[in-house]
């Protein structure tokens, strides 16, 4: 045999080996499943807290702002009432301590008096409180899906819910939304 034959044959034989495996790899891409087999969805939900201000209007009493801080109309009315009184009793200079005991004891008792209504006398006014509530909420955030191909199951997470199949695109199953093609 010649160089020129060994050559032939060599290269007939690589081209054959060639040929040869690019038929098997294409059998096998022509072979592989284009989609798998869906067999459980679940649904994955996420809980959502939303802030949001609940108001409420409340009846609110406070002391009223007081005009005679040094209750000088109790006292001179009392003094005028007690002095009155105190001048009923007795003659002559019992008469006048007892005016001017009276109008001293009636003077305290009038400011007592007005002291006391003063501290009672109340306004009530309505005020809005406010305070930050927490709405919860369930948000659906995707699915986990469980599925069949070449007979062996596995798991992925979509963003969308399947059908009862999945693509397949190299023996991987696809998890990007299909396109919709309807406009």
């Amino acid at each position: 045999m010649d160089k020129s034959m060994m050559k032939g044959i060599a290269v007939g034989g690589l081209a054959m080996v060639v040929l040869g495996a690019s038929g098997v790899t294409g059998y096998r891409v022509l072979t592989q499943p284009e989609v798998a087999e869906v067999v459980a969805v679940k649904e994955i939900m996420q809980t959502v807290s939303t802030p949001r201000q609940q108001c409420e209007t409340v009846a609110v009493q406070r002391t009223a702002p007081v005009k005679d801080e040094k209750r000088i109309a109790g006292t001179v009315v009392g003094g005028l009432a007690g002095g009155l009184l105190g001048s009923a009793v007795g003659n002559g200079t019992g008469k006048t301590v007892a005016t001017l005991a009276g109008a001293a004891a009636g003077g305290y008792a009038g400011n007592q008096v007005q002291k006391n209504m003063q501290q009672k006398d109340v306004v009530t006014t309505n005020e809005q409180r406010c305070k930050t509530v927490q709405d919860k909420s369930q948000k659906l955030v995707g699915y986990n899906v469980t599925y069949r191909l070449d007979g062996k199951d596995g798991t992925v997470r979509t963003s969308f819910k399947p059908g009862d199949t999945l693509p397949v695109k190299d023996g991987q199953v696809v998890t990007t939304p299909p396109v919709d093609t309807k406009s």
